[in-house]
């Protein structure tokens, strides 16, 4: 089992800055998928969420097209936090963003309870 919880979010103006973390506990070891979606607000029930930043196989990166030159994912020293930080936020940031974790080993994934971030026009 592993557990995350994410912290940081909030309400910002559109330009400015915020730092998202999520804190792994549990069965983390091994090689492992970490990162960050999120979904809009009113987004229908069945609605993907969106991927925003991810770290694949413990090293690579990815970003949503939408968020390129923007966010930066990064992991704590003890590889068991993942920071998400955000610049130059738009409105269309606007959602709850959840911290994503997948074991290659497993082939398990679990979800963060998520955290509301929201950015003013």
């Amino acid at each position: 089992q592993v557990q995350l919880v994410e912290s940081g979010g909030g309400l910002v103006q559109a330009g400015e800055s915020l730092r998202l973390s999520c804190a792994a506990s549990g069965s983390t070891d091994g090689v492992i998928t970490i990162g960050w979606y999120r979904q809009a607000a009113g987004a229908a029930a069945g609605d993907q969420r969106e991927m925003v930043a991810l770290i694949r196989a413990s090293q690579y990166t990815v970003y949503g097209d939408s968020v390129k030159g923007r966010f930066t994912i990064s992991r704590g020293n003890d590889k068991n936090t993942v920071y998400l930080q955000m610049n130059s936020l738009k409105p269309e940031d606007t959602a709850v963003y959840y911290c994503y974790f997948r074991s290659f080993e497993t082939h398990t994934t679990y979800w963060g309870q998520g955290t509301q971030v929201t950015v003013s026009s």
